[in-house]
Formats: structure tokens, C-alpha cells, sequence
């Protein structure tokens, strides 16, 4: 497992919290973050402002570490925008799964094809993985983890991805009326109906890679990348016009539950994932 200090760094470059270790309960689970950090996006590409998160409390959705916080002076560390992110307290036993951590870093798989759920999986080569506690905490078993063909398909969560990246394909047809269809929907960018309204992911780790998040290690003052490896509810996604684009769609109108209902219910992560900017 990566340095457990860097994995708690990496976790709050994504959540937007401070997160701390505790020999206690967790006050949120792997299932918890997904959901904040989908949420967290969706809720800000919206033009709110707050997240409330049940286990947590309020959230700003300011994203202070553009400035990247770990660099600054520390008086500048200790000013009110730190007191705006919620502490939050994770057990490390619980909430990381060592058994099932993989150091991708140096590896290359060149032509070898995996399957997820008879879909290619796409390895995050180049990347170090902390496998996230996740077996067995759902109903209807682990195969939705497994490699066979009920697994779900993995997708890349990559905090900046937006509406302005894709449309959603959703007329149904013919397959030789896909090219036509998506020169229609070229056509219809500018129209807000055909921007994809929800939480975007890709089973293309090079792609996720343009949009992860970075973060500036106080462990040893270096640079890191961070994604989440997630799997994605094959009957969940809307294909978008963009090849390599999953989305998962939040209609007009949904309340804050319904809309945690459908991120919970669709993406369900199982490792974090780590590299040297």
C-alpha cells in the first residue's frame, strides 16, 4: 500500500475535507466518497455553492486547492477557508483493503486485452492502486466485482469532467444510423437539453488522466496525480457522443436524495490511484 499519510492527502485532494485517521469508526465508507465526490462536482457544475452530506455536515464546494493549500504559508493554511472543510475521520483497516492493492507503476500490458463484464478494462498502467475495503458490503454478492460476465465494466473518475464534454446519445436505432445521428448532435451542441446532466466517468485512464485532480504532498513535497477506479452499472450509463465517455444521467428536477440514490446505485469505487505528476 502507498504511504498511508499519502493516501489520506490523496483522499481529501479529492473530497474537498480533512480527513484524519482514527482507531474508531469511520464516519464515512468508500461507498460514502464516491458519492461526495461525484456529488461534489455535479453539485458545483450546477452553480451551488454547499453540500450537505449526511455523515459529514456542510461542504463548500470553493475549490481552495487551486491555489494549492499544501504550498502556502501556514498562516495562510490556518485561515478561515480551512475551517470551511469538514473534518472527517476514517480507520484506515477499514476503509483500505491491502490484500488487493496493485503497483501498476512500471508495468505495460502493450496488446494484452482484460475483460470486465465482457468489456475491455483498460489497466491504470503507470499508476499505484490502494485497493478500497468494498467486498462483501453489498446486497446481491461480489460479482459485480469479479471478472466474469455479471462483473460491472471499470470506469476512471476524473474530477473535472463536465457537461461540455458530451452529449447523450439517446435515440435508439439502427447500428448504421450512428454516424448520421452523431453529426446531428454535433449540430445540436449548443442547445443545453443535449448536454449530458449528471456525474461523467471513462473506461480510458489516458482520458481521465487530462482531468484527475493534483495535490502537492506535505509527506515528501512531491507532486501527485489521483484518480478513483471504479466499476460503473452497465444498465446506469448513457453512452455519449465522445468515444470513451460514460455518463451517468440525473434528470431535470431530481432531489438532493434522488440524486444520491442514482450516483450510489451506479458507480461503486474500489481503488485509489496514485502517480507522480
Amino acid at each position: 500500500m502507498p504511504d498511508p499519510k499519502l493516501c489520506l492527502e490523496a483522499l481529501e485532494a479529492l473530497s474537498g475535507c480533512q480527513i484524519q485517521s482514527t482507531t474508531g469508526a469511520s464516519q464515512m465508507t468508500p461507498q460514502d466518497f464516491v458519492n461526495i465526490v461525484a456529488l461534489r462536482e455535479f453539485y458545483k457544475q450546477a452553480g451551488f455553492k454547499e453540500l450537505e452530506y449526511e455523515s459529514i455536515g456542510t461542504l463548500s464546494l470553493q475549490d481552495f486547492d487551486d491555489r494549492d493549500l499544501y504550498s502556502s504559508p501556514p498562516a495562510l493554511c490556518q485561515g478561515p477557508e480551512a475551517s470551511l472543510k469538514p473534518v472527517v475521520k476514517i480507520n484506515l483497516q477499514n476503509f483500505f483493503h491491502p490484500e488487493f492493492d496493485f503497483d501498476f507503476t512500471h508495468v505495460k500490458d502493450g496488446d494484452k486485452k482484460f475483460l470486465r463484464g465482457n468489456e475491455e478494462y483498460i489497466r491504470p498502467c503507470g499508476w499505484d492502486r490502494a485497493a478500497l475495503r468494498v467486498a462483501q458490503q453489498y446486497d446481491g454478492g461480489d460479482q459485480w466485482l469479479g471478472t466474469g460476465t455479471s462483473a460491472w465494466p471499470v470506469s476512471y473518475h476524473g474530477q473535472g469532467m463536465d457537461g461540455s464534454l458530451g452529449i447523450i446519445l439517446t435515440r435508439e436505432g439502427k447500428p448504421d444510423d450512428a454516424p448520421q445521428f452523431l453529426e446531428a448532435c454535433a449540430a445540436s451542441l449548443i442547445r443545453d437539453e443535449t448536454r449530458g446532466r449528471g456525474v461523467y466517468s471513462t473506461p480510458d485512464i489516458k482520458l481521465a488522466e487530462q482531468y484527475c485532480k493534483q495535490f502537492t504532498s506535505k509527506v515528501d513535497g512531491r507532486r501527485y496525480k489521483v484518480l478513483l477506479q471504479n466499476r460503473i452499472n452497465p444498465q446506469s450509463r448513457k453512452p455519449c457522443n465522445r468515444e470513451g465517455l460514460w455518463l451517468v444521467y440525473i434528470p431535470e428536477n431530481s432531489t438532493d436524495v434522488k440524486t444520491k440514490a442514482i450516483v450510489q446505485e451506479s458507480l461503486r469505487p474500489y481503488g485509489l490511484l496514485l502517480k507522480l505528476a
